[in-house]
């Protein structure tokens, strides 16, 4: 199909690792890598949740197994949500990541009605794929029918003025400044009505 394809550009930007098998969650050592990261002492952490500084030292240590109640507290206090405590971070997760892209950089892909710079190329298993793209399609008549794909997408317009069809919806006139968020499930297309072609950016999600 011509046009724009996450799931060609989701293949370049995806890194398919294999999959982990889940391990039991140590709920102790869980509440203490979430304190330190906020390097809050066992006092500090206890007054944010209003629980004594012995029973969160406990809890901590396995040595006890808190209430729901306490953990309500506990998820208040580290300002999270209860699931969030038994939510274990991924192995290879890494904090502060960051990829810059100078004007130009990206990786181009072109294709019959639009072209797509690739965008935070350097980031691996990103949950969003950002790219730019220069819409050349006037008409619908140029798609081999609808893009849809899974995920959810956001548009952003840069520069000149586009019309976004969708599956379910009217045509919508969009000029520089204009947005729209929608299921990308859903068919849909763009194309340029402005006198030059317009250029747009586009974040696709990845789950």
């Amino acid at each position: 199909m011509a046009g724009h394809d996450p799931k060609s550009l989701i293949r370049i930007a995806r890194d398919n690792g294999a999959g982990t098998e889940a391990e039991p969650l140590d709920l102790g050592l869980r509440v203490r890598e979430l304190r330190k990261a906020r390097d809050w002492t066992l006092e500090q952490a206890a007054g944010q949740a209003g629980l004594a500084r012995s029973t969160l030292s406990k809890i901590e240590n396995g040595q006890m197994s808190p209430t729901y109640d306490a953990l309500k507290k506990l998820a208040v206090g580290l300002e999270i949500s209860v699931p969030q405590l038994f939510t274990p971070p991924q192995r290879d997760q890494v904090n502060g990541r960051m990829a810059h892209t100078r004007s130009g950089e990206g990786t181009a892909q072109a294709t019959a009605t639009y072209e797509h710079e690739l965008l935070a190329e350097a980031l691996t298993k990103k949950q969003m794929l950002p790219y730019r793209a220069r819409v050349r399609a006037r008409s619908m008549d140029e798609f081999d029918g609808w893009v849809r794909h899974d995920g959810e997408e956001f548009l952003y317009v840069l520069t000149g003025v586009i019309q976004l069809f969708t599956e379910f919806y009217e045509p919508i006139e969009m000029r520089r400044g204009d947005s729209a968020y929608y299921d990308a499930s859903m068919g849909h297309n763009v194309i340029s009505i402005s006198d030059e072609d317009a250029m747009i950016l586009w974040v696709t999600s990845l789950t």
